[in-house]
């Protein structure tokens, strides 16, 4: 209780130096915070990667190639030596991308799941935010399909034994074209069978539809390319009445940029007529929703990153979460979303445990990496001064994902050492997790077209895939890198240094933030592209400082008269060392600056 009050003494001492403008970031919302992180006050740290692509070993990436041509990874590639490689990164969640069963234009029927028509699939392996059916897994990854289960539980299980967690998709706005449940519970109704066609919009029905029109397959689509070929190719699909297509599309004839191979759920809002509200008694479908997220919750799930949670009533986020966390009190939400104004209210309302962070640190950060014109640090103050004031921890940054090109791409940095300044600042700038994509740590720059994926400097979501430089880690399965360069051992170790400090670093992990800029505006070196900060607990303190710069940064770095008040180091001899690379920097006497020279696009955490 002792170390308690000194702790909230130390932050109140600081905070009141810093005219109050920086608040601790835990006296909002922390009625969100599960009983677990409550307990362990742990930052989390997550692994994302696309199970299609982690365990593939096949290297022949042949444009539009087939499973059998490309290969695919399975549930049982991630082995327990994968996960404890994994974890030694520091990392503590594992993100299973692309789990559930979507859409494909892989002939399944011989283990009796229907055909798809290719002409509303997009890629030769499909979308996996195409669900085709919510109570089964992608066939794709499994070694014996007829237990394909079976190896998703043992994964689990798997996951679990190394210590780890586990993630998994959830998508409530749209399911494929093609949706049809062969493995539902008994007692469970398949969406839209209940549905009366004939109107365009009924509260009780699952879907939208548009009466009186047949669905139109966008002109122009080439289903799995030239050489694809399939008896249902043919430039048609059979959906009379047309639903409305999954981007609140309302027409029979999406257009070829639209997700022409989704289709919307009813939440019960009439998204024709001013999104009027129509929640109570509640839709079919939020019932409907609510037991799939507990059905794969009762599988040992401990989190769901929901997406494009925007586009679901926060209303029935309300519900169905609350209700998940009577059960299961540990589980987490993590709401992708992109309206900076809405964040607050999915967060306090829509009772999210964590948002991504895209348009906010993701955006102005890249545009730093990238040495853009007009790329300004201003826009990282802005974050945590406007845009996620009060609840910053509750923000979840990265700067890969699968939706966003690759660091080490063409199209974003071109050298995956570019993103260091903005790596520590995405890691360390609160208590909010952290979030890794696999292949980043390594530099995948996702070159080259792999299908419908195209030449976008992605790797493909839709395509069958070999991931190049995480191969080299993988290393035939024996995951210990051994076919990496030295550069990209260099790139990983600093990974695994940076994620596990944020972890194991209590000022990082658990801290307090104070911002240096004001303080440094006319100190030497900086600029726009230089950005500096504290974190600290009364037992621990670190001076982060990033230079953007494309050389490097001879830098006097001022600590205002208040705060070194408040540490108590006033007039002091100190000496910093920086975690990162244990190198260490003096100064005489602290009142007078740090003196320390940054290398271009570099960054210290510095403990002292």
């Amino acid at each position: 209780m002792k170390n308690l009050v000194k702790i909230a003494l130390f932050s109140m001492s600081l905070c009141a130096v810093n005219a109050c403008a920086q608040k601790n970031e835990k006296q909002m919302l922390d009625q969100n915070q599960t009983t677990t992180e409550k307990l362990e006050n742990r930052k989390l740290t997550i692994y994302q990667t696309l199970v299609r692509h982690f365990g593939n070993k096949n290297t022949t990436n042949k444009f539009y190639g087939s499973i059998e041509e490309n290969g695919s990874g399975k549930f049982n590639d991630i082995t327990e030596t994968a996960l404890k490689e994994i974890k030694k990164m520091g990392i503590n969640y594992v993100w299973y991308t692309g789990v559930i069963e979507h859409a494909t234009m892989t002939d399944y029927s011989k283990y009796s799941i229907n055909v798809d028509d290719p002409d509303v699939v997009k890629g030769r392996a499909g979308s996996p935010y195409a669900i085709k059916d919510y109570y089964d897994v992608n066939p794709d990854l499994a070694v014996d399909v007829n237990n394909r289960m079976s190896e998703y539980e043992a994964l689990i299980k798997r996951t679990h034994g190394e210590g780890l967690k586990v993630l998994m998709d959830f998508i409530p706005n749209h399911v494929a074209r093609t949706y049809f449940s062969d493995v539902k519970p008994r007692n469970v109704i398949d969406l839209g069978a209940n549905d009366d066609k004939s109107k365009s919009f009924d509260v009780n029905n699952d879907f939208y539809y548009i009466p009186n029109q047949k669905f139109e397959v966008p002109g122009g689509y080439q289903p799995g390319g030239s050489e694809f070929l399939h008896h249902l190719k043919d430039g048609r699909f059979d959906e009379n009445p047309a639903k409305a297509t999954g981007n609140n599309v309302f027409k029979a004839a999406p257009s070829i940029d639209d997700w022409f191979e989704t289709i919307k759920l009813n939440y019960g809002f009439d998204v024709q007529n001013n999104n009027e509200k129509h929640f109570v008694p509640h839709p079919p479908v939020w019932k409907k929703m609510r037991d799939i997220l507990a059905f794969w919750a009762s599988k040992g799930v401990d989190g769901f990153r929901c997406d494009m949670a925007e586009m679901v009533p926060i209303e029935f986020w309300n519900w169905a979460i609350t209700d998940l966390k009577k059960k299961y009190p540990n589980i987490i939400f993590i709401g992708e979303a992109y309206d900076r104004n809405e964040y607050k209210n999915f967060l306090v309302n829509g009772k999210f445990d964590y948002l991504y962070d895209k348009v906010g640190l993701y955006d102005g950060i890249k545009r730093l990496i990238r040495n853009e014109d007009g790329a300004d640090v201003k826009d990282i103050s802005y974050v945590w001064r406007e845009e996620s004031k009060g609840f910053s921890q509750h923000m979840l940054r990265f700067l890969e994902n699968h939706d966003e090109t690759r660091i080490a791409s063409k199209d974003f940095a071109g050298n995956a050492w570019y993103a260091v300044p903005g790596m520590v600042i995405t890691a360390t700038l609160s208590t909010g997790p952290i979030m890794v994509y696999s292949g980043q740590e390594v530099g995948e720059p996702a070159s080259g077209a792999e299908g419908f994926g195209g030449d976008d400097s992605r790797t493909s979501i839709f395509d069958y895939w070999g991931v190049p430089q995480h191969q080299k880690w993988m290393n035939g399965g024996t995951f210990d890198g051994g076919k990496l360069d030295e550069s990209q051992k260099s790139l990983r170790n600093f990974y695994s240094k940076l994620l596990n400090l944020s972890v194991s670093n209590e000022a990082i992990s658990t801290g307090d933030f104070y911002e240096l800029m004001q303080a440094n505006q006319s100190s030497q070196g900086f600029n726009q592209r230089v950005y500096a900060f504290l974190r600290y607990t009364a037992n621990k303190r670190v001076l982060v400082l990033s230079n953007f710069n494309r050389s490097e940064s001879k830098l006097k770095v001022a600590l205002p008269a208040d705060v070194l008040k408040a540490l108590k180091v006033e007039g002091k001899a100190l000496e910093f060392t920086d975690l990162l690379s244990n190198t260490k920097f003096k100064t005489a006497n602290i009142n007078n600056g740090l003196d320390i020279t940054l290398p271009a696009t570099s960054a210290v955490i510095l403990e002292f």
